[in-house]
Parts: C-alpha cells; sequence; structure tokens
C-alpha cells in the first residue's frame, strides 16, 4: 500500500511540475492569437502601417514555413506542418515532463511549444500562418514578416543554445 501511494504522490508531484511551463506555452499562444485577431480585424491584406523608419505593421499570410519556405505549393503542407507542430509538442511534453527542474531548458521549451501551438492553430482555422510584424533596414529590403509565435520560437532556440553551450562549459 505504501508503495501506491508513493507511485500517486510521485505521479501528482510531476505533474504539477508541468503547470508553469504549460501556462508560459499558453500566454505565448495567447498573446500570439490576440494580436494577429487585432491585426487581421485592422487591416486588408498587404496593408502596411509604418510605426518607426524601420518596422511596420503589415497584414501577410504565410502558407509555408519560416521564410515561407515550400508556400507555393499545392496546399499539402499545410496539414504536414500542421502534423510536426503537434509532433513536436508531444515531444516537447516529453522532455518537459523529465527535465522540471532545468530552469532554462525549460523555459525554451515551453517558448517553442507555444510559438509552435499558436502557428499550427492558424493552419487550422485559417490555413495559412497571419504575420505582421515587418522590419527593414534603408535599401537592404525587408526582412520576412512575422509574429508573436515566431518571435517566441526564436527566443526559445537562442535559450536552448545559451543553456547547452553552459551545460559544455561546466564539463
Amino acid at each position: 500500500m505504501a508503495t501506491k501511494n508513493r507511485v500517486v504522490s510521485k505521479s501528482s508531484s510531476s505533474s504539477s511540475s508541468l503547470i508553469p511551463w504549460l501556462g508560459i506555452a499558453a500566454i505565448v499562444i495567447l498573446f500570439d492569437q490576440i494580436t494577429k485577431i487585432t491585426v487581421l480585424r485592422t487591416f486588408r491584406y498587404a496593408e502596411e502601417l509604418a510605426i518607426t523608419s524601420f518596422f511596420n505593421l503589415v497584414l501577410a499570410f504565410n502558407k509555408g514555413a519560416a521564410f515561407s519556405f515550400l508556400s507555393d505549393q499545392g496546399g499539402w503542407q499545410r496539414y504536414f506542418f500542421t502534423a510536426i507542430a503537434l509532433g513536436a509538442a508531444g515531444f516537447i511534453l516529453y522532455l518537459l515532463k523529465k527535465h522540471a527542474g532545468q530552469r532554462m531548458f525549460c523555459w525554451a521549451l515551453a517558448l517553442i511549444l507555444g510559438g509552435a501551438l499558436g502557428n499550427a492553430i492558424d493552419r487550422l482555422v485559417y490555413g495559412h500562418v497571419v504575420d505582421f510584424l515587418d522590419f527593414h533596414w534603408k535599401s537592404w529590403g525587408h526582412f520576412p514578416a512575422f509574429n508573436i509565435a515566431d518571435t517566441a520560437i526564436c527566443i526559445g532556440a537562442a535559450l536552448f543554445i545559451i543553456d547547452e553551450l553552459r551545460r559544455v562549459n561546466k564539463k
């Protein structure tokens, strides 16, 4: 009987340690979706609003992956990238549960999870990802438009690299 109670308490303790990381992912998704809905209701497709000399808000749609990779395909990529995002989300949940005490690693994973699911929601609801952040610099042109989910994924990837470099340097 005592063994059974230990298993139960270990299980509930590991699920409760997931809650902060899932909360971070949920905040990313919420902020991402609110900003996208706001832009969709405020702008027409390709409409731009200059904010500074190097930054615009613009409504853009991306049917592909990062930098519009495969966006000119026949539509299969919508389901392919959605499946990849959902598979990655499952793997990230496994990693979060296994390494819940590693703060920077889990921050990175939570941000990537929120970003991946934010863009997956777009693909499922709209058939494309909604982008609206447009940075540019003089004659160098415009960086591809992106969104809050993409930003979270990039920050998460940077944290992941920093965490790994710190881990390697400790050895």
